[in-house]
């Protein structure tokens, strides 16, 4: 059983559609890596798959509570501490251990320290550790290791195979190999025709997450 899928779906930015006629579908235990050039509309996918903006048309199947998010801000308060962090993101998920987190993204040494004093780098491991205490089945991704140095990226590339591994999916876009077994899905075939815009559409929705 699939858990999330989508059948004829167009996404669209700014009220103009740029990917049309998707079907795919991720089950446990699976990694779908999203493919195809800067601006394709690979970001304007994943937001609508997480439910941060409508289908164009079409629909994404997926039940809104199993889905994580991560996008290309790490989602930190630079005044909190890197557990105080983590510690907010648990409570909002429903309260998860943050201790596993914290050991396999190595921030043990840095728990006490503010966000805003680390490095890009670590704060992208922070930003990434927060999957972890989501309790979440279905990982989004967007460009994941952009700021993480070889060791880091071999890290996050473990926490994603023991998420799946233990029943859980990822749909990731990037374009660095990352080891996985993984199905991969290049959005380039399915880029929008642009004769016909839908009058209906609420673009003022849309417009709040460019």
């Amino acid at each position: 059983m699939s858990l999330i899928s989508v059948k004829d779906l167009t996404v669209s930015r700014g009220g103009m559609p740029v990917l049309e006629g998707l079907n795919l579908a991720v089950s446990k235990g699976e990694i779908l890596v999203l493919r195809g050039p800067n601006g394709a509309g690979k970001t304007t996918l994943l937001r609508t798959l997480a439910g941060l903006q409508p289908a164009y048309a079409g629909g994404v199947v997926a039940d809104p509570e199993t889905v994580a998010y991560a996008g290309h801000a790490d989602g930190l308060k630079a005044t909190l501490t890197v557990t105080e962090n983590l510690a907010f993101w648990a409570g909002v998920y429903g309260g998860h251990d943050i201790t596993p987190a914290l050991a396999h993204f190595n921030l043990e040494s840095l728990k006490s320290r503010p966000a805003g004093n680390l490095s890009a780098g670590q704060k992208r491991r922070l930003g990434l550790a927060r999957l972890m205490v989501t309790g979440r089945p279905v990982w989004v991704l967007d460009e994941p290791t952009v700021s993480l140095d070889k060791a880091s990226v071999a890290i996050f590339a473990e926490a994603v195979k023991t998420h799946v591994g233990a029943g859980g999916a990822a749909i990731i876009a990037t374009h660095i190999d990352l080891g996985f077994e993984e199905t991969v899905f290049d959005v380039t075939p399915y880029k929008a025709r642009h004769d016909v815009v839908r009058n209906d559409f609420d673009e003022s929705f849309d417009e709040a997450f460019r």
